[in-house]
């Protein structure tokens, strides 16, 4: 909501600069999406070497009293 307000008031002060921002930003959203999903799969690697590192150290520390 609060970026329809700003948009609004963009309208009013500059309204080709608000109607830019309006045809760029699918477009921008539309390009960010392959490096978001490249993200996400850099962080469940890394996770998973973090993982795999700790495993030795939570087998050998044994279960945990309750």
């Amino acid at each position: 909501m609060l970026k329809f307000l700003v948009w609004l008031v963009l309208l009013v002060v500059a309204w080709p600069l608000a109607l830019l921002a309006l045809i760029l930003y699918p477009i921008l959203w539309l390009i960010s999406l392959p490096l978001r999903v490249l993200g996400i799969s850099v962080k469940a690697i890394l996770d998973l070497f973090r993982a795999l590192i700790g495993l030795p150290a939570r087998v050998l520390r044994g279960p945990r009293a309750s």
